[in-house]
This record gives structure tokens, C-alpha cells and sequence, in this order.
């Protein structure tokens, strides 16, 4: 299976092909100056899944230097915490470390309370973390797909704790934001419900057809945010953060490690920008529910990630699975 094309690439319309060549290939480079254009943060309380590396990490660097309060979510302590030391030497800001291992819900839970316990506001959620063609064969310890697990299923659930605070701080600051990562890919995404947990359906799956499903499924459920909350001052963005060098796909085998090396062509720093546009500056501030592409531009997504009825199966699939976390406990 590590040497075969995936499914989805090999059944691409001509739309989908141009749509992903237009946003990886043919995007230019960024215009918004994050040094320049990202506005002054104090008093602002910001999580940053993933934030010890790549996308993350510069997003953090960033809004650490705009003066934001930034707690870097990640599972490796000794990681995140190296990162730390260094974003403090270049930046003279210290980001706060809370441990947060996507693929375990309890996990997720413990985070969420952890912050909680913490801070009584949070004005921007940055569903920035993800992992990217992992070998078929690695699954969570409770049986879930480890690429779905970890872009969507744990973002669901982290999200869904902090909402609460999210809407608190919404009433005060007028609205917040939540930044959730898709890909360019979502595009060719063909979902199998069944393969978002472990068995023979997925193992038959190739990896990048389960990396792309999970990109749909952040889109619909940055959409389903939007549809849901909206009116409670909640502004939900899916972001495409382009192509990029990053160790996303470190886990990558076979014909996919050449592949990815042709696609993710741009430097990680450029990817903080379009999410940076999207979580700080004004433009993005009334942009609820819209797709933003490379470099902070509004782009159409797939059509049926606006779907309301694709929306509410996803999110009640996703609703079921959190439901009985304390019992893993």
C-alpha cells in the first residue's frame, strides 16, 4: 500500500486539480506583514494547539511578540518546553505550557481543566495541531484512527470544553475566534465513517485517503462552529495554511515520502501567516464560517462542507464519541 497512489488523487476531477494547484503552486507569496499588520494582543488570551513546532510554533513566536498571554498545547513536555526557552531568548515573552495530547480524550479533558483552572477568558482557540500520513497501521489505544483522532476528534472535544469560556469572553470582548486547520486536500476527500475508527475498512484505506478525510471533517467542523455559534459571537474559520516544509509528515512511508516532499514546498513561516490574518486582524473579524486560503485569502471550499445536514452528522458522530470519556477514565 506504501508504494501505490491513493485513492483519492488518482480520481481527481479536473475542478478539484485546479482548485489545488491554485493554492499550492500558483498562491504567490504572503503580502500581509505579520511583523507589521498583526495588531498589539495584551490582555489577550490565546491556545495554540501543536505550538512547540512548525505552524505553531512560529504562530506562537508571533503572537508572544504582539504581547498575547499564549499557552502552547502540546504532548511532548521536554519539547515544548525547549521551545519555550527559545521563543523566550528571541522574543523576551515566556508562553505558557499546557499538556495537551490530542489523541487521547482524557487528555483533552484534563487540558481543558487545566486552563480552566487558570484563566477565566480565552480569546482565540487555534486548532493548529495535526499529524500527517502515519503508517496505516498505528490506531489510538481506544481504537480510533490515529490521523482522525488527532486533527479532528480531539480538536471536537477540546473545543466543546472550552466553548463556555469562549462565549463568556465573547459577551465581554464582543467576539472571539477559533482558527481550525484544513488542507488543500479536503478537496479530494472521499469519507468513510467507518474507517474513523480502527478495523478492515480503514486498514484498507491508504494513509493520505484517512489524512484527507480528516481535512474535510476540520472544514465541516469549523462550519458547524460557525452555524451553531455564530450568534453568540463566536467567529469560525477553516484555514488552509498551504504547503509547507514542516515535520507533519515525518511519519510518512514509501512513495508518500517523495510525494509530500514535491507538494509541501513553502517555508513553515508563511503557513502562521494566513492563520494569523485569520485569529488577529480586522479584515478577518466578520468572516464567520468562511474558508481562508494562502495567504489570508477567502476561497470556496468543498461544496458539501457547507452542508448543514453533513455538518450535524459529523458533529453528532463526534458529540457520541466524547460522551463517554469519563468512563476512560
Amino acid at each position: 500500500m506504501g508504494n501505490t497512489l491513493p485513492f483519492s488523487l488518482r480520481h481527481m476531477t479536473p475542478s478539484q486539480t485546479l482548485a489545488m494547484l491554485q493554492q499550492s503552486f500558483f498562491c504567490g507569496k504572503p503580502k500581509w506583514n505579520t511583523d507589521r499588520e498583526v495588531p498589539d494582543l495584551s490582555g489577550k488570551v490565546i491556545i495554540v494547539t501543536g505550538g512547540n513546532a512548525g505552524i505553531g510554533r512560529f504562530t506562537v513566536k508571533v503572537l508572544l511578540e504582539h504581547n498575547a498571554k499564549v499557552y502552547m498545547a502540546s504532548r511532548n513536555m521536554e519539547k515544548a518546553e525547549i521551545a519555550i526557552e527559545e521563543l523566550y531568548v528571541s522574543t523576551g515573552k515566556r508562553a505558557m505550557f499546557l499538556h495537551l495530547d490530542l489523541a487521547d480524550l482524557v487528555s483533552v479533558k484534563r487540558a481543558a481543566a487545566e486552563f480552566l483552572s487558570k484563566e477565566k477568558e480565552l480569546h482565540v482557540l487555534y486548532n493548529n495541531g495535526g499529524i500527517m500520513v502515519p503508517p496505516v497501521e498505528e490506531a489510538t489505544p481506544t481504537g480510533y484512527d490515529l490521523t482522525f483522532a488527532t486533527n479532528v476528534l480531539g480538536h471536537f472535544y477540546l473545543t466543546k470544553l472550552l466553548l463556555p469560556t469562549l462565549i463568556s469572553t465573547a459577551h465581554t470582548a464582543g467576539s472571539v475566534r477559533i482558527v481550525t486547520l484544513t488542507s488543500m486536500v479536503h478537496y479530494v476527500a472521499t469519507v468513510d465513517y467507518g474507517t474513523f475508527k480502527d478495523g478492515p475498512a480503514r486498514r484498507k484505506r491508504h494513509p493520505f485517503d484517512l489524512y484527507a478525510q480528516s481535512k474535510w471533517a476540520n472544514g465541516v467542523l469549523a462550519m458547524e462552529l460557525a452555524r451553531r455559534y455564530g450568534d453568540q459571537g463566536i467567529v469560525s474559520m477553516s484555514v488552509n495554511p498551504g504547503n509547507l516544509k514542516t515535520h507533519i509528515s515525518d511519519n510518512s512511508r514509501g512513495l508518500m515520502t517523495i510525494l509530500v516532499k514535491l507538494i509541501l514546498i513553502h517555508p513553515p513561516a508563511w503557513g502562521a501567516v494566513t492563520q494569523l490574518w485569520a485569529g488577529t486582524s480586522a479584515q478577518a473579524a466578520h468572516l464567520n464560517g468562511k474558508y481562508i486560503a494562502p495567504w489570508g485569502k477567502v476561497a470556496k471550499h468543498r461544496r458539501d462542507v457547507d452542508d448543514p445536514e453533513k455538518g450535524k452528522e459529523l458533529w453528532d458522530w463526534l458529540e457520541e464519541q466524547v460522551s463517554c470519556v469519563a468512563e476512560l477514565q
